[in-house]
């Protein structure tokens, strides 16, 4: 079959009926994938590693009937594990007085539960509403910021656990500041798991053997952290010497833990704390990220899609409101459409969403018949996992790239990680944009363009090209209704943007209407953007910021 052929695959059951072999073939290889992050990804937020597996079951057997994008991966991500160990911490100081530490425990996690479902009924009115375009209203330096604070959190919480000592700072500074502590008193053996589990994460996708590539590396990291673990017996509790006279205590507590049965890991919500205070802001905060990252995901999967596909926003936001609503239900976590998971089912040749199914089927199946094989997995393996995913978040790249884009961005950006490790990730964010508001407001840009576009469109008497005058300023907070003026204008026309008249075009536009033209050529349109040669740039990167010379 030559699916290069097919202008646009069928869906639904009609798609499993043509493209089941390949979407098979892809949710067995992502599923294999999945299983180590799914643990991981529990690990790093506090919880049963069961709940991470919970997630990725129902986001893919659920979701993938149900979501708006059609090669994406839905599970728990590494995104959303710092706001979920961020809602365990806050509900374990809520917890009333007389409880044991492992009832506080569970009060937390139960609670916890009930934030993932009140996220999801908030994702499901954003979907009602046709929230999807809000995602427009987040500077992309703010996004980017978020995401590599996330990745400093991810990665500093791991490098504790992949040492073998828990840390007791109970801020993100404070656990970034043990680190050196956590080194000078680290458990050699655990140390050694992690170590070669780095060693593998980064040296095997270096390998350019085609037949070597088709293991996935954290798979490879399982299969040979396992033996490893076997070798120092991790499954029995004892101590051992290490250079001659000290002493070092290892066990089951660093290895995965699942309960004997399916039944005993579903853990259902309680929600008599949920509309406190805090709970409400947590649940403000699962919802507003696990939807920006959503969205996001989606849309860099329609960009790499064979068939150019367009996910409906919209309804991706609704998906994942229930989503989310049955996972926390039953023990699970939050679940959002994951970046690493759906790049490789688009590299594995999956054709349409049944390929995210088939691998929710195949953690079902490792859930029932492989939970002892589960239970060897050393959590230094997975903490070496997540170490690599937040270092990828917050590589030095991403800081000079935004770095390129400006140094206005750069502030931007640097602020957002600063306020975000400082306090939280929806504070973090509020920094972010209204740093950059006030950055606008400094340049120029009056108060009543801040949220509102000053527009003129016109058509040509042979309805064929439109043109769009722009005056004042075309910024990130008044994108949302440019973007809504675009959408009105039908598929295939000519379309003139003329930026003559705007004083100030910062980048997020740029990058917006960048992907706009995109999508817009697809359908046989065209895309013109011009009035832009009065302005100077504030860098040479081509999403740079424009002002008009004579502002400067």
């Amino acid at each position: 079959m030559n699916l290069k052929s097919t202008s646009s695959p069928v869906d639904g059951i009609a798609a499993l009926k043509k493209y089941w072999k390949s979407d098979l073939l892809s949710g067995f290889s992502v599923s294999l994938i999945a299983l180590p992050l799914c643990l991981g990804i529990a690990l790093a937020s506090g919880v049963p590693p069961m709940s991470g597996i919970i997630a990725g079951i129902v986001g893919g057997l659920i979701l993938s009937l149900t979501s708006g994008s059609y090669l994406t991966i839905n599970g728990p991500a590494a995104g959303l594990a710092v706001i979920v160990l961020m809602s365990i911490q806050g509900f374990k100081a809520m917890a009333p007085a007389g409880l044991s530490p492992a009832e506080v425990e569970l009060f937390a996690y139960q609670c916890t539960l009930a934030v993932g479902v009140g996220c999801g009924v908030i994702q499901l009115l954003f979907g009602f509403v046709k929230a999807g375009i809000l995602s427009n209203f987040f500077p992309s330096s703010v996004v980017h910021g978020m995401l590599a604070a996330i990745g400093i959190m991810i990665f500093a919480k791991q490098f504790h656990t992949a040492l073998g000592v828990k840390p007791e700072a109970k801020s993100m500074l404070g656990v970034i500041a043990e680190i050196p502590h956590s080194v000078m008193h680290m458990n050699p053996e655990v140390a050694i798991i992690a170590g070669i589990s780095l060693l593998i994460l980064i040296v095997f996708p270096l390998l350019r053997n085609k037949h070597l590539k088709k293991l996935p590396a954290p798979l490879l990291v399982i299969l040979v952290s396992i033996p490893i673990g076997h070798y120092f017996d991790l499954a029995h509790e004892h101590t051992y010497l290490f250079l001659g006279d000290i002493e070092y205590s290892i066990g089951p507590d660093f290895l995965v833990s699942l309960p004997d049965n399916i039944e005993d890991g579903i853990i259902f919500p309680r929600f008599d704390f949920l509309f406190t205070g805090f709970g409400i802001q947590m649940m403000i905060t699962y919802a507003l990220v696990a939807s920006l990252e959503s969205l996001i995901t989606a849309s860099a999967i329609d960009k790499i899609d064979p068939f150019k596909r367009k996910s409906n926003f919209n309804r991706e936001l609704f998906a994942k409101g229930g989503g989310n609503i049955i996972s926390s239900a039953l023990g699970g976590l939050p679940i959002i459409a994951e970046v690493v998971r759906s790049s490789a089912n688009v590299a594995n040749g999956a054709v349409s969403r049944w390929s995210n199914f088939f691998h929710g089927a195949f953690l079902l199946v490792f859930l029932v018949f492989l939970s002892q094989f589960i239970h060897q997995i050393p959590l230094a393996a997975l903490a070496a996992m997540l170490m690599v995913t937040g270092y990828r978040l917050a590589s030095p790249k991403e800081f000079y790239k935004n770095l390129r884009i400006g140094k206005e961005q750069f502030i931007i950006f640097i602020s957002t990680i600063i306020v975000t490790l400082s306090t939280d990730l929806l504070i973090g964010i509020a920094f972010g944009i209204i740093v950059k508001l006030i950055i606008h407001t400094v340049n120029g840009v009056p108060l009543k363009v801040l949220f509102k576009p000053f527009l003129t469109v016109q058509q040509n008497d042979k309805h064929d090209v439109f043109t769009i005058d722009v005056e004042h300023s075309a910024i990130f907070s008044n994108y949302i209704g440019f973007q809504k003026q675009l959408q009105q204008i039908p598929k295939g026309k000519t379309i003139i943007i003329d930026f003559d008249k705007a004083s100030l075009v910062d980048g997020t536009v740029l990058e917006s209407l960048h992907s706009f033209e995109v999508e817009y050529k697809r359908g046989g349109g065209t895309l013109i953007i011009q009035g832009l040669d009065s302005h100077e740039a504030t860098s040479t990167h081509k999403f740079a910021s424009r002002k008009k010379a004579q502002d400067l």
